[in-house]
C-alpha cells in the first residue's frame, strides 16, 4: 500500500497526474496545504513538476505514495536538505489524503513510513505545521508529535478570505545525536 514513489521509473509521469489530482481534489475539498482557489489541476500538476520532481530526483526531498488497487490515494513527503547544524532533522511537508479515500489509515500509514524513512536516513527529529484544529492535528498528536506553540495568521485560508493558525510540532525519533 505505501511505496517510495520513483520519479525515473517508466509510470513517472502517469504517477505525478495521479499525484496532481490527490492535491487539486484535496485544495478543492478545504485542506489548507499552501494554494487558495480557485485551483486548477494544471497548477496542481505544475507544482509537481516544478517543485517536487527537482527535488525527488536529486534525494533531497522524499516523496511517499498510498496505492489503493494501483491508484494513488495519498502522498507525504519528507525534506531532507537541511542546513550543515540540522542534518540530525527532516521536514515532513504535504500529508495528502484525496477525500474518497479519508477514513481508512491512510494518513496515520504515510506518517508511520515517513518516520521510517527518517530513521533510514539518520534523521532523529521530524518536525512539521499544520492548521490549528484541523483532522492532521489531532492525528499528529495521536502519534507522539508534541505541539511546540501556534502561530496566529500564518497563512492565507483555502478560500483565501482569512488568515488561518498553524500548529508547529516535532517527534523525537532517537534522543542521541548519531
Amino acid at each position: 500500500m505505501i511505496e517510495e514513489w520513483d520519479p525515473d521509473s517508466s509510470r513517472w509521469e502517469a504517477d505525478l497526474n495521479a499525484l496532481a489530482e490527490v492535491l487539486h481534489a484535496v485544495v478543492r475539498a478545504g485542506g489548507c496545504v499552501s494554494f487558495i482557489l480557485p485551483f486548477s489541476l494544471d497548477e496542481a500538476r505544475a507544482f509537481w513538476i516544478d517543485k517536487v520532481l527537482p527535488g525527488a530526483r536529486s534525494g533531497a526531498r522524499r516523496v511517499l505514495v498510498a496505492r489503493m488497487e494501483d491508484e494513488i490515494v495519498g502522498t507525504v513527503q519528507l525534506l531532507l536538505d537541511m542546513p550543515p547544524n540540522q542534518r540530525h532533522r527532516a521536514e515532513v511537508a504535504k500529508l495528502l489524503v484525496h477525500p474518497k479515500a479519508r477514513g481508512r489509515g491512510v494518513a496515520r500509514a504515510l506518517m508511520e513510513a515517513v518516520e521510517q524513512v527518517a530513521r533510514a536516513e539518520g534523521r532523529t527529529l521530524i518536525t512539521l505545521d499544520t492548521r490549528t484544529g484541523d483532522s492532521a492535528e489531532a492525528l499528529y498528536l495521536s502519534m507522539g508529535y508534541i505541539m511546540v506553540g501556534v502561530i496566529p495568521r500564518y497563512s492565507r485560508s483555502v478560500a483565501g478570505t482569512e488568515l488561518e493558525a498553524a500548529s508547529v510540532m516535532y517527534k523525537e525519533l532517537a534522543s542521541v545525536i548519531v
